[in-house]
């Protein structure tokens, strides 16, 4: 249990008090009963581990979902101060632009209920998920570096998708400033062969119903409505993003040393070094595979669809990222200020008018993408300025883990969450028994608990609950 003091400020507001080497605060945003299980572990040992870095602005963040992550908390928001602040790939993460993809459908309940054993064994044959299933797309090196400078863009030149797609995702699919060349060999190695695959741990393509609308005005913009069918695609840049981070965590250790940090894992470069400046192109690049990875899934799943359903329609609604660092405008103490936000386990919730979201939805604000655990509903928000005061623009990114996956295989059997899943309906295929009883609904916290607290706190306001029918597993 953690032993952290904790002040209540407010309903779903929680304090860690400056102390020590602490620059700030923490701020935690969280329920009385979701911050009982936040304590089990060292969260709050994290918060306060990140309000030491320099440069950190305002306030040391976690989210309703939060827990304990490498080095940042999973769930943690910071900002730094571009002259004085840091880059820290532990605030970042392994799973570089780990992201949600959410794809609306001209099908109904009806339609997916009908055939669902025969849509989720088609999608698991096309989709490669699971440990060590590769793509059967194969790209040369050369190829390899246009995805990683070009992101969707790019892959959809080469075939895979539309327009319409990337210029519905968050940066529109390509994060500027990348650079191939600041990606190692080994790297590259590790993601040719991947692009197109889910990977493994919680990662899915899911089936989902609209089963309830709370916001009728924002549900007409995303064009949604009960009973619509939608897919979500949640995975990240495999192997390519874990191997960016790991070895920028080993440069960083050799040009600065670890003695100084009140955690090895915090291994940070200044922002303007050319240190932070080269992660930064690295890890830009990663972000690139990712939505291409996502890009190249959305289009095998339509082409998989489209063979099921001939007059299908599959279109990309949004597409957010969790687990960057960005260079972005926010007003801090009455000042717009230019600052490094790092969002570990947490989306962006930017409100109405922003320039970075599409046009197509600036005049209500940015779609928020959540998924639920296996066998629990998802959901889709939209963001507020208030998050923008409050969060840096940020918002929780799923229902965060409660129990670990050695813990989950311990106490639960695949084979019988399966079973408890198809008594719900919910039709489920992943590559062992063993990935199923890790990602239980039991091994993560209450979803709608998560929910409730961001758009009490109007960091994000509910628009709709999507409720799994199909589901794909890593």
């Amino acid at each position: 249990m953690s032993e952290i003091p904790v002040r209540r400020v407010s309903k779903n507001t929680y304090e860690i008090p400056r102390a020590g080497d602490m620059k700030v605060p923490g701020t935690v945003f969280t329920s009385e009963a979701l911050l009982k299980a936040i304590t089990r572990d060292k969260t709050l040992s994290q918060v306060r581990n990140v309000a030491c870095l320099p440069g950190i602005l305002k306030s040391s963040i976690v989210l309703s979902d939060a827990h304990q992550g490498y080095g940042f908390p999973i769930g943690g928001v910071a900002a730094f101060d571009m002259d004085t602040g840091v880059v820290s790939p532990g605030g970042v993460g392994y799973d570089i632009n780990c992201g949600v993809r959410l794809l609306r459908t001209n099908l109904t309940n009806a339609d997916i209920m009908e055939r669902q054993r025969e849509v989720v064994e088609a999608l698991y044959r096309k989709i490669p998920s699971g440990v060590g299933r590769g793509s059967s797309l194969k790209l040369s090196r050369p190829e390899l570096d246009k995805v990683l400078e070009g992101g969707a863009p790019y892959i959809v030149g080469k075939g895979f998708g539309t327009e319409a797609d990337y210029l519905h995702m968050e940066e529109e699919g390509c994060m500027r400033g990348a650079d191939a060349g600041k990606v190692s060999q080994r790297a590259k190695e590790r993601g040719i062969g991947q692009l197109g695959t889910l990977g493994a741990g919680n990662h899915f393509l899911e089936v989902q119903v609209i089963g309830a609308i709370y916001d009728d005005e924002v549900a007409k913009v995303l064009q949604l409505s009960e009973d619509q069918i939608v897919i979500m695609i949640h995975c990240g840049s495999r192997g390519l993003g874990h191997q960016v981070a790991s070895d920028y965590i080993k440069k960083m250790e050799q040009e600065y040393g670890i003695a100084h940090l009140p955690d090895r894992e915090l291994i940070y470069a200044p922002v303007k070094s050319q240190l932070g400046q080269d992660y930064l192109a690295a890890m830009a690049a990663a972000m690139n595979f990712a939505f291409a990875n996502r890009q190249v899934i959305t289009h095998w799943t339509r082409e998989e669809m489209q063979c099921l359903y001939p007059d299908i329609t599959v279109e990309t609604i949004y597409d957010v990222c969790h687990n960057i660092a960005k260079i972005e405008e926010h007003v801090i103490d009455g000042k717009q200020q230019t600052v490094c936000v790092h969002r570990k386990g947490a989306t962006r919730s930017f409100g109405a008018g922003r320039a970075e979201i599409p046009a197509t939805y600036r005049e209500v604000g940015q779609p928020v993408l959540i998924p639920g655990s296996m066998g629990t509903a998802s959901y889709l928000l939209i963001g507020t300025r208030e998050s923008e005061e409050l969060t840096f623009g940020s918002c929780a990114h799923g229902a965060g883990r409660m129990m670990s996956r050695k813990a989950a295989l311990r106490s639960l059997r695949g084979e019988e969450v399966q079973q408890r899943l198809q008594s719900k309906s919910i039709e489920v295929r992943a590559g062992s028994w063993r990935s199923i009883a890790e990602e239980a609904p039991e091994a993560y916290k209450d979803i709608d608990e998560v929910i409730a607290v961001m758009h009490e706190l109007n960091i994000s306001r509910k628009v709709a609950r999507l409720v799994p029918l199909a589901v794909v597993k890593g």
